[in-house]
């Protein structure tokens, strides 16, 4: 129980993501339902639970950890999360402490992530016009997020803006978004809108565009190079000659990422999903609070990993309207 975590496929565990909180300030239409039901308190994992279990996956090789939610930085104290885990980047046992965020309170935290040793960051961001952006996340300003982005740049740390290609939504939007990005010096990648959870009155079917077809569209004006780039996650990088901005794509539906998957999701509330896109999981949370100095918790994510499955189950098509997976994305934090 001391070694590396290696899945049933032969690949090893190196990357996990955590939710440390179902909240968030926004309800994008992809994401979440309008009128979301949240966890009670007594549900959640306490901060010294996820760092618990955070540790004890470093223990066992993992050296890139993304905090993620709902919005992570709504958690009540998380910096103190994120302060405890920056340890391991001091060892040298962790490459990378990183955040996935929709960048509405990176004015608040920039300074002080980037002060424990975060040095780059998601920021989950689909239009750069005023009206959209509160059509697609309900409750959402643009104007804070750019704020937040300007704060968290003056901080010195890279950005990459996470962008979900929506038909009809944004798709006139993406030369604007790679231009914008270019000038700013952020990354970009478009992301497929995936089928989890019920989400309203939207269609997934309606929403959904093939990132090839994003890719020929962006073909048009942009002289796109494929590049040997990676950030340790999904998606595939192009270079933009004209800006010198990378492009990435990540493309779970028309070209899946399962057969270098080195990544396990955790939920707030302690359940080990092993593939975004399957039901399976794993319960942490009771193996966590044995007092039996973590050889529960270390026996429970080694029997988890050895259910690791080859590869996802995702699907949209016009004769299947539910969602491939019931839970929200915001459950188990994308």
């Amino acid at each position: 129980m001391d070694g590396p975590l290696i899945d049933p496929h032969g690949r090893a565990v190196t990357y996990l993501r955590v939710s440390v909180t179902d909240r968030c300030d926004f309800r994008c239409v992809y994401c979440m339902s309008e009128d979301m039901t949240f966890l009670p308190k007594k549900d959640v994992l306490t901060l010294e639970e996820l760092e618990s279990i955070c540790s004890s996956f470093v223990s066992r090789g993992v050296t890139k950890l993304r905090m993620t939610g709902g919005e992570p930085l709504v958690r009540r104290d998380v910096m103190s999360l994120f302060r405890k885990l920056s340890r391991h980047l001091d060892t040298g046992a962790l490459e990378e402490l990183t955040l996935t965020t929709n960048g509405s309170q990176l004015d608040r935290f920039s300074d002080e992530l980037a002060d424990i040793g975060v040095r780059r960051i998601n920021v989950s961001l689909d239009t750069l016009d005023d009206d959209k952006f509160a059509k697609i996340t309900r409750w959402g300003r643009l104007e804070k997020v750019k704020t937040g982005l300007a704060a968290a740049k003056r901080a010195g740390i890279a950005i990459k803006i996470n962008a979900v290609a929506l038909r009809g939504v944004n798709d006139d939007e993406f030369d604007t978004l790679v231009q914008w990005c270019g000038d700013e010096g952020f990354d970009l990648t478009f992301i497929e809108v995936m089928p989890m959870g019920e989400i309203g009155e939207e269609a997934r079917l309606d929403q959904y565009m093939p990132l090839s077809m994003v890719r020929a569209k962006l073909n048009e004006k942009w002289t796109l190079e494929d590049i040997d780039y990676s950030t340790g996650g999904p998606a595939r990088y192009v270079q933009v000659k004209e800006t010198g901005g990378r492009i990435g794509f990540i493309t779970p539906l028309t070209h899946n990422f399962c057969e270098s998957c080195n990544r396990v999701r955790l939920t707030c509330t302690g359940t080990l999903y092993m593939c975004l896109g399957q039901e399976d999981a794993a319960d942490l949370r009771t193996a966590v609070r044995k007092e039996d100095n973590g050889a529960a918790l270390m026996d429970a994510i080694d029997e988890a990993i050895g259910r690791k499955p080859k590869g996802h189950d995702f699907i949209i098509d016009r004769r299947r309207r539910d969602p491939s997976v019931s839970r929200h994305m915001s459950v188990t934090g994308g």
